[in-house]
C-alpha cells in the first residue's frame, strides 16, 4: 500500500531530515536575505539528484519532481524559508548561531518536512502521474510577502499548478495530529503607521505647545470606539494599537508621537471601511487639536481560503494516513500568512502539523524565544505532504469551485 510505503521511506530518512532541520535551526536568516539557507537546500536538493531552479525572489528555489506523463497534470507544495528577529533562550545543541535571529515560527521545520517529502516522493516517481512543483519560498514574515512576489515572477507558471497545498506548525496540537480548515480559515493583515507632530514644550505652558500625546491617545480611543460600533461581531475583526513612542517626560510634552497598529479582518469589504474610517479619524483629529496626522496603511496579506474541493480531499487522505482519530478540525485565526496570495490563485489547502508533546514540556507558542518542536514531528510533516501530493494528482482533475 502507499501509505506504506511512505511511512517507511520517512522512517528511513528519519534522522537526515531531524539534521537538516538542526543545520536550518542553528543558521537562521531573516526575511529576504536567505542566501545560506537558499544554498544549504540546494547542496540536499543536489545530493538526492533533485532538479530546480534557483533565484525566485533571489534566495527561493523551485524543485521539480516528474511522475509518468509529466505534462499531464501539475500540482505545487509550498515551505517558507526565513526566520524572525528573535533571540533564542532554548539551551539545546541546534540552538541559533546568528544573534538576535530564531527560526521561532518554525519555517525551519516547514523546508526540512519538505525536503523529506521532496526526497520520498522522488524515489515513488513511478507511483504518479504528472509533476509536482515545490516551492521553498523566501520572506513569509515581511510585508509585501514572498509568496506575491514569487508568484508575479511567474512561480506558480510554466508548467501551470493546478492547486498548492503548505503545512505550518502548531505547538499547540500534540504531535502525531493534524488539523485542518475548510473555507475561510486566516485573517488579512495591513499595518499602521501614524506620525503626529505639532510644537512641543513645557507641561506647564499649555499655551505654548500642540498636545501630541493627547491628540494620539484621542485618536486610539476613538478608532477603537467606532471599531466596536461598525463590527458588531469583533471576534471575526480585530484594530489593534501595538506600540507608541512619545519621547517625553513628566513635564515635556514631544513634538512627535509615533503609534503602530495592525487591522485584522476576514471580509474584504469591512477591511476597506477601516482604511477609510482610520483615514477620516485622522483628518478629524489633525483639525481638533492642530497637530499633523500623517498616516500610513501598509496593506499587507490578503484573507486566506481554503478551497473546500480541494481541502475535503486532504481531510479525506489525512484520516487514511494519520488515521481519523488524530486529524481535527481547526478554528478560524486572526493570524495571517502570506500562502494566501497562492489561495487567491488557485485552489489550496493550508493545514496545521501538530509539533508540541506536553510531557516532554514542549509546549512554547510560535514567535517566542522558547519556540522549539517535537522532532518526531517531522515523520509526519514529510510523510503525510508526500501522500497528500500524490493522492491528489491521481484524483486530478477535482470538481473545483
Amino acid at each position: 500500500m502507499l501509505e506504506e510505503k511512505i511511512k517507511s521511506l520517512s522512517n528511513d530518512i528519519f534522522s537526515e531530515v531531524v539534521d537538516i532541520r538542526r543545520h536550518l535551526h542553528a543558521n537562521p536568516e531573516l526575511s529576504f536575505e536567505e542566501y545560506n539557507t537558499s544554498n544549504y537546500i540546494q547542496h540536499v536538493l543536489n545530493t538526492h539528484g533533485l532538479t530546480y531552479t534557483k533565484g525566485w525572489v533571489k534566495t527561493g528555489i523551485i524543485c521539480h519532481i516528474e511522475g509518468r506523463n509529466p505534462s499531464s497534470k501539475t500540482i505545487a507544495l509550498r515551505a517558507d524559508l526565513d526566520a524572525l528577529p528573535i533571540t533564542e533562550t532554548n539551551e539545546v545543541p541546534y540552538a541559533s548561531q546568528n544573534k538576535g535571529v530564531m527560526h521561532a515560527c518554525g519555517h525551519d521545520v516547514h523546508s526540512s518536512a519538505m525536503l523529506g517529502a521532496s526526497i520520498i516522493l522522488n524515489r515513488l516517481k513511478e507511483e504518479f502521474e504528472g509533476t509536482i512543483k515545490i516551492i521553498f519560498q523566501p520572506g513569509e514574515e515581511k510585508l509585501p510577502g514572498g509568496a506575491k512576489l514569487l508568484i508575479e515572477e511567474g512561480g506558480l507558471k510554466d508548467p501551470d499548478a493546478e492547486l498548492i497545498i503548505g503545512q505550518h506548525v502548531f505547538p499547540e496540537m500534540e504531535c502525531g495530529k493534524v488539523g485542518f480548515r475548510s473555507g475561510m480559515y486566516m485573517a488579512s493583515t495591513d499595518e499602521i503607521h501614524l506620525r503626529v507632530s505639532g510644537k512641543g514644550g513645557h507641561a506647564a505652558l499649555p499655551h505654548q505647545y500642540d498636545y501630541t500625546t493627547l491628540a494620539a491617545a484621542e485618536f486610539m480611543v476613538s478608532c477603537q470606539e467606532l471599531h466596536h460600533s461598525m463590527e458588531k461581531n469583533t471576534s471575526k475583526a480585530v484594530l489593534a494599537f501595538g506600540k507608541i513612542i512619545a519621547n517625553g517626560a513628566t513635564n515635556v510634552i514631544p513634538a512627535e508621537v509615533r503609534i503602530e497598529g495592525t487591522i485584522r479582518t476576514l471580509d474584504e469589504k469591512y477591511r476597506d471601511r477601516v482604511h477609510q474610517m482610520l483615514t477620516d479619524e485622522a483628518k478629524k483629529m489633525e483639525e481638533k487639536h492642530h497637530c499633523k496626522f500623517e498616516l500610513e496603511i501598509k496593506k499587507g496579506y490578503p484573507v486566506l481560503n481554503n478551497n473546500t474541493t480541494v481541502t475535503n480531499a486532504c481531510i479525506k487522505s489525512a484520516k487514511k494516513f494519520m488515521g481519523a482519530e488524530n486529524v481535527v478540525d481547526l478554528d478560524i485565526r486572526m493570524t495571517a500568512e502570506d500562502f494566501a496570495y497562492y489561495s487567491q490563485e488557485i485552489p489550496a489547502c493550508f493545514y496545521r502539523l501538530g509539533t508540541g508533546n506536553k510531557e516532554k514540556g514542549i509546549t512554547a507558542p510560535v514567535h517566542t524565544s522558547s519556540f522549539d518542536i517535537d522532532e518526531n514531528a517531522l515523520k509526519f510533516g514529510s510523510g503525510l505532504m508526500a501522500y497528500l501530493a500524490i493522492q491528489l494528482l491521481g484524483q486530478l482533475p477535482l470538481p473545483v469551485k
